[in-house]
């Protein structure tokens, strides 16, 4: 089967360079998100690189109700439209009920069903009737054939815009592995894969009512996804992971994205 290639916005996933899908976890406040939509632009100029903005305006999955979770929708998806209009980059954000898709298409060039929600029927078949490509991320508790059933929802709404994420398999408690057997099998669905090497590193529930990290490995599963020849990349980076308000223990530096990118292009083979 032929793969396909995904336009979002004016950038392209499946052509013959690495994308990078990059962006704070959540939208904190505008100084925060500008900051780093300005580091991306640079590594977009810098490598020639496809880059698309990734951010929450809430983040819906929380253990605890005492997590945070958004500065307002609104007020969040205004800091994202203005980041498309003055950096220039395409945005990707997660929806999380069907109530919420018709407020994030109005923004967004790629909608997002979260891991834990790549079951919601009703939630994957209003995102892809907006007609937008959608970016599915594999559930920590399916195998990658399953995302096969779970694309075919939005390709019988007459959207082929579709994006399957690998973002590791729940292994025992407070755990995750990646198979990177399951990135060969999701690239043979027919569509663009992506790899998610910062939630690849999370430790579900192990920091006390939230999820902890272990971001040494950020860097050698994101070489080894690239090596066996991804699409794209999704790294979630924050200018002070130590005070982000959503998955501190994942999210890298901005200033070290630069020499991640670098170290991870050059490990780069062939789409898979």
């Amino acid at each position: 089967m032929s793969r396909i290639k995904v336009s979002i916005g004016a950038e392209t996933v499946g052509g013959k360079s690495l994308t990078l899908i990059a962006g704070p976890c959540a939208v904190e406040s505008k100084e925060i998100t500008f900051k780093t939509a300005e580091t991306l632009v640079a590594i977009r100029e810098k490598y020639n690189i496809p880059v698309i903005f990734k951010s929450s305006y809430m983040k819906a999955n929380r253990l605890s109700g005492k997590s945070f979770s958004t500065i307002g929708i609104g007020e969040a998806l205004s800091i994202l439209r203005d980041v498309k209009g003055r950096f220039g980059l395409p945005i990707l954000t997660d929806v999380h009920s069907t109530e919420e898709v018709s407020l994030a298409a109005d923004v967004a060039d790629c909608l997002q069903i979260p891991a834990f929600l790549c079951r919601q029927t009703d939630l994957v078949v209003s995102a892809a009737k907006t007609k937008l490509p959608v970016n599915i991320k594999k559930g920590q508790f399916l195998a990658p054939e399953d995302m096969k059933p779970i694309s075919e929802k939005v390709l019988e709404t007459g959207n082929n815009r579709v994006l399957l994420t690998e973002r590791g398999t729940s292994f025992g408690y407070r755990d995750l592995v990646v198979d990177f057997r399951g990135l060969v099998v999701m690239a043979e669905l027919g569509f663009p894969v992506v790899f998610d090497c910062t939630h690849s590193v999370q430790k579900p529930g192990a920091a006390g009512g939230s999820s902890g990290g272990d971001p040494r490995f950020i860097l050698p599963l994101a070489r080894a996804a690239v090596a066996v020849g991804v699409d794209a990349l999704f790294i979630e980076t924050h200018p002070k992971p130590s005070t982000a308000l959503s998955d501190k223990e994942c999210q890298i530096p901005t200033d070290d994205l630069d020499k991640l990118v670098e170290n991870i292009l050059a490990a780069r083979s062939p789409r898979l």
